[in-house]
């Protein structure tokens, strides 16, 4: 099964978050992920980090939807971001994420993105993006 973008061929994080990539288009993304227990606090509820996760991913994906033909030469990732949670979620509930570029000016960009269960907001995201040239395999190591 091709991937909706390819940010995600080599993505182990959201792999492993059983991430469900709905649509991606130009300036928007919108994605489901189930709850596991492996998400959870110690208070049996959706780990805030978890929640931030997801919507960086769907950050991620919104801000690189603009050319993701150029995917090799340039990529746009997180310069920072911020998360007010509102309501949480609980195991074998799903997320929803939806996120949408407000602005993009020259190598910068901002994208909000709503995260919703069962149609109850449950956080507010706002990324700030920065584009840059991919680093090569051997500036990660």
């Amino acid at each position: 099964m091709a991937k909706p973008h390819p940010m995600l061929e080599r993505d182990y994080a959201t792999e492993w978050m059983n991430l469900n990539v709905l649509e991606v288009s130009e300036g928007y993304a919108l994605a489901e992920m189930t709850i596991t227990r492996d998400m959870l606090n110690g208070f049996g509820i959706v780990h805030g980090g978890m929640t931030f996760a997801f919507a960086d991913t769907v950050f991620a994906l919104t801000v690189n939807s603009l050319n993701p033909e150029e995917f090799s030469k340039k990529i746009t990732v997180s310069s920072g971001a911020d998360i007010n949670y509102v309501a949480s979620a609980r195991e074998g509930q799903t997320l929803r994420a939806e996120g949408k570029l407000a602005a993009s000016y020259g190598r910068n960009s901002l994208v909000d993105v709503t995260v919703t269960c069962e149609g109850q907001l449950i956080a507010e995201f706002r990324g700030r993006g920065r584009t840059i040239t991919p680093p090569t395999a051997s500036e990660g190591q």
